[in-house]
């Protein structure tokens, strides 16, 4: 599917000072964040759907949606879960390389979201005249958008904009080598359930930050060719016990030196918790893994 898409003209300047300017405007949130969020919709009863990555017990069953809620570690992979009431999924930042047209690169603005053939599922492949392809451990990415001002009903039709770096570390239409790529970006619909799908490979880890995926979540598709549209930035992680799995992969050497230096109560965007923003995790190196999170965003 294909879209000619309008330039997107919001400046979002917070985003892109560097890990020290991101670590600075962390700390200086309420400590009470994380709290607020939780247990939103606890008067949905039945209704209410488990958020995976959320901490608590279970029984390692999956529920309705696919989503574990608990922690396992098997041969097979991770699944890193937990249960929680209906929560809305923390706000953070979009980083130096969000390519929404929020900032430049070498060759001006930064927007993939006016390119043609950005709306698809399956973003291993550069578009619109871009002939590059990621390498890399496969992973199946589903998020299921949940609107918590309905109880976190389905958010059929709401669209998400996602991007992550390569097994290197880079990010495509920053990074040397790689300016003039555009994969590891896609904007995909909801479906009826709320699920977004893309197909995409393992990200690399690079020094200073624990590996993670980047995205961005619009009312519509129709709306999502600018980022001044977007209704929450946010990010999501994988549990220690897959990263560690995946980069023995071929690929991944820097990425083992890089994670050996950080954890998630260091990182500048997880130190305050993964509550909501870690994926359930299934799979293996070798057949390549699916990573499962509900975003909960309030429309």
């Amino acid at each position: 599917m294909t879209q000619q898409r309008t330039t997107a003209t919001h400046h979002d300047n917070q985003h892109h000072c560097g890990l020290d300017a991101d670590l600075a405007r962390l700390l200086g949130r309420p400590a009470t964040r994380r709290q607020s969020l939780r247990w939103l919709c606890a008067g949905v009863g039945a209704a209410a759907l488990p958020v995976a990555g959320c901490g608590g017990g279970g029984d390692g069953s999956a529920d309705g949606y696919g989503i574990s809620t608990s922690t396992t570690t098997t041969g097979a992979g991770t699944t890193g879960g937990g249960s929680a009431a209906c929560s809305v999924i923390p706000e953070e930042t979009g980083g130096p390389y969000p390519g929404d047209g929020t900032n430049r690169n070498a060759n001006g603005v930064a927007n993939a979201l006016v390119l043609s053939g950005i709306v698809r599922s399956d973003i291993r492949a550069s578009v619109a005249g871009a002939s590059g392809v990621a390498q890399g451990v496969p992973l199946t990415i589903r998020l299921r958008i949940e609107n918590v001002a309905q109880g976190c009903a389905a958010a059929e039709g709401a669209a998400v904009y996602l991007w992550h770096c390569t097994r290197e570390g880079g990010y495509s239409m920053y990074s040397s080598g790689i300016v003039d790529e555009n994969y590891l970006r896609g904007v995909q619909e909801a479906d009826s359930d709320g699920w977004v799908t893309f197909t995409t490979i393992f990200p690399g880890c690079y020094d200073g930050r624990m590996p993670h995926v980047h995205f961005e979540v619009y009312p519509t598709l129709a709306r999502s060719t600018s980022a001044a549209n977007r209704v929450k930035t946010s990010q999501f992680a994988f549990p220690l016990a897959t990263l560690n799995e995946a980069y023995a992969s071929s690929g991944y050497a820097t990425s083992v030196r890089n994670l050996a230096r950080i954890s998630y109560a260091t990182d500048n965007v997880f130190s305050d918790g993964t509550d909501l923003q870690m994926a359930s995790v299934s799979g293996n190196a070798t057949q390549g893994y699916t990573a499962t999170l509900a975003v909960g965003v309030s429309f």
